[in-house]
């Protein structure tokens, strides 16, 4: 995990972040304010079985654990087990105009995961991990937890599902913001299902279904999305999702290889001194990946809050936790 510093100024209480949506398909889940840290990590098998990662750091305590699931066609059977216990999923929305019934759920695990991680020897843990139904294309495991060696930063969960017109996030900031302050960091993790890679390559090039980010204006990629949370050799309904955060242990945003796209992405870049907000726009070019779940982390103390929707512009793409939509409902690569 990377060492977390407070400088003054760089943000202050009161930061709002807005959510522009028609259908309001952005909610803010929850958030922690101190010295805390967060893990994310993704699973996605049709073996319906496996294990799933936590990365958290020797003395750390867990103070919160969800997990998500993200199914298509249907959320009814949606569940399984992590460490051995049964898990029961609450839904999140799905709209009736999405392709697919792409649809996530989530619960709360806090109790199985700290029980294996407090007090532990620190680094990767992996959590086995099973599914119920054939139509639950993975998983993704969140993990807040608290180190007192981290100064104060702000850990953001906002979940959600496809939105036919697309959604746009902004994080307000009641002081502007300084990217080259010492110990300054912004990072976004996004959870995609119904994503897919016909060349399994994981970095979307020539699948025909990504997803383009924006960053106060500023294309961060065109290449959100794929599969690249599943452990299968071939891409196929049933493992077609990707989490953005840590791979074998390793943190994306510290991999050499800048055309793979792990949907973990460093905002900091996108930041001009003396910028008091942060916009995120997404849009998915084939109208059928969910973007389920978002993750943000940043240097400070922030508020995040999300007001009562409003009618976006015409072009607003899509934002955060949630999706895009559209052509009928067929899998992927027919989809299968």
């Amino acid at each position: 995990m990377k060492t977390k510093f407070l400088t003054s100024g760089i943000l202050a209480a009161g930061v709002l972040i807005a959510s522009v949506g028609a259908h309001a398909s952005l909610t803010t889940f929850q958030t922690f304010t101190g010295d805390y840290g967060v893990s994310s990590a993704g699973w996605g098998s049709t073996t319906q079985s496996g294990n799933i990662e936590a990365n958290v750091p020797l003395g750390a305590t867990v103070v919160a654990a969800y997990l998500y699931t993200s199914t298509f066609g249907g959320f009814s059977g949606a569940g399984g087990t992590l460490d051995g216990t049964s898990l029961s999923y609450t839904a999140l929305p799905v709209n009736s105009d999405a392709c697919c019934s792409l649809q996530a759920g989530r619960t709360d695990v806090t109790s199985i995961v700290a029980s294996v991680i407090n007090g532990g020897a620190g680094g990767v843990y992996n959590f086995p991990i099973t599914e119920t139904s054939g139509n639950q294309d993975g998983e993704g495991l969140v993990v807040v937890y608290s180190l007192p060696s981290l100064a104060t930063s702000t850990i953001g969960i906002v979940d959600g599902f496809a939105a036919t017109l697309g959604d746009t996030t902004s994080i307000n900031f009641s002081q502007p913001l300084d990217p080259s302050a010492p110990g300054f960091s912004a990072t976004m993790a996004l959870g995609i299902g119904f994503s897919y890679d016909s060349n399994f390559s994981n970095d979307c090039t020539g699948s025909g279904q990504t997803s383009t980010i924006t960053v106060n204006g500023t294309t961060i990629t065109n290449n959100a999305g794929c599969n690249d949370s599943s452990v299968d050799p071939t891409a196929a309904n049933g493992n077609l999702i990707t989490v953005g955060g840590f791979i074998n242990g390793v943190n994306p945003l510290n991999m050499p290889t800048v055309a793979q796209d792990h949907e973990m992405y460093n905002l900091t870049p996108e930041i001009t001194k003396g910028d008091t907000s942060i916009t995120v726009n997404t849009f998915n070019t084939s109208h059928d990946d969910n973007i389920f779940l978002g993750v943000f982390d940043v240097t400070g103390v922030a508020g995040f809050n999300a007001p009562p929707a409003t009618v976006p512009e015409p072009y607003i793409l899509e934002l955060l936790g949630l999706a895009m939509i559209g052509l009928g409902y067929q899998r992927k690569f027919s989809k299968v």
